[in-house]
């Protein structure tokens, strides 16, 4: 993973393309980023004023973006701008799977940068003025959700065979089961999450094991994958919205039981606890959990 440009304030970066002060790309207005569209459930009561209010959900954000390229004395230097603005966009890794995303990093004054996933939907020079190294431009850029997040990841590793308490109970018998007490020989992860809303983790299990169970305990869901690994295999649980994917390292799929709500796991703002099960002959596998600190607000 790509350490990301270190961005100035109220300099932003479009794919792979720095935009704002000190480039080439004037950016004179942003639209979309306060609250997301909502699509509400409102319902009109029959033969009654009022209104019963219904639950409320957040569409994919929309960014707008009214910039200027400048490239004085240079008119194919404006077209060379435009190209590469959309050169992400046009990739097999962007548009070619459902699902797939670029990044729109964005800074301002008192914030870190922050990074919002979707696709470029429209990028609509006027060149009209071209020939003086100067074209207006639309940008819009459809987020996949409403939040926005992180550069980098949190990450931390659990691994099953570290005892947290009960120790061991002899005669040993083989394989191993580690049972999901922590007063027994459960091993429970506690992540500090930043961020002021709800995101989804990355969950990567590394065999020996079989059949693993990874449950968020404060909300009580549980994943359990129906897999076995040998050592070194792995299978990766991807909970991010539009992903929601099982896949080991071979390429192919991996069952979760019928009672696993992938769309459900999600690790809350604060401390969180994670606890995981499996059968493990040599007590070596590892759960690793990834996750970007997500927030409501820029």
């Amino acid at each position: 993973m790509s350490t990301p440009a270190e961005l100035a304030d109220f300099q932003h970066q479009l794919g792979g393309v720095l935009i704002g002060p000190g480039t080439p790309v004037q950016v004179r207005a942003i639209e979309g980023l306060g609250q997301p569209p909502v699509r509400t459930s409102d319902v009109e009561p029959p033969s009654e004023d009022g209104l019963w209010i219904g639950r409320d959900y957040y569409g994919g954000r929309t960014i707008r973006i009214d910039a200027a390229v400048r490239a004085v004395g240079n008119p194919g230097g404006v077209l060379d701008q435009l190209a590469a603005l959309q050169d992400e966009a046009d990739t097999p890794a962007v548009r070619g799977g459902g699902g797939t995303t670029m990044d729109l990093r964005l800074k301002f004054p008192g914030r870190p940068a922050r990074t919002v996933r979707g696709r470029l939907r429209k990028l609509e020079p006027d060149l009209t003025q071209m020939i003086h190294g100067f074209a207006p431009v639309d940008i819009e850029f459809q987020a996949q959700d409403w939040l926005y997040y992180d550069d980098a990841p949190g990450t931390t590793s659990i691994p099953l065979g570290e005892l947290s308490a009960g120790g061991l109970t002899f005669p040993l018998v083989f394989p191993f089961t580690i049972a999901g007490d922590p007063a027994a020989e459960g091993r429970p992860g506690f992540l500090e999450v930043d961020g002021t809303a709800s995101t989804w983790p990355i969950l990567r299990v590394t065999g020996p094991c079989s059949n693993p169970a990874i449950t968020h305990v404060a909300s009580g869901q549980t994943l359990t994958i129906t897999v076995t690994l040998a050592a070194g295999e792995w299978v990766e649980v991807d909970t991010r919205p539009g992903w929601r994917t099982v896949l080991r390292n071979n390429g192919g799929a991996a069952p979760l039981t019928p009672r696993s709500r992938i769309d459900l796991f999600q690790l809350q703002p604060g401390l969180n606890e994670i606890r995981w099960t499996a059968t493990d002959p040599t007590l070596t596998s590892t759960l690793a959990v990834t996750w970007w600190p997500a927030y409501k607000a820029i």
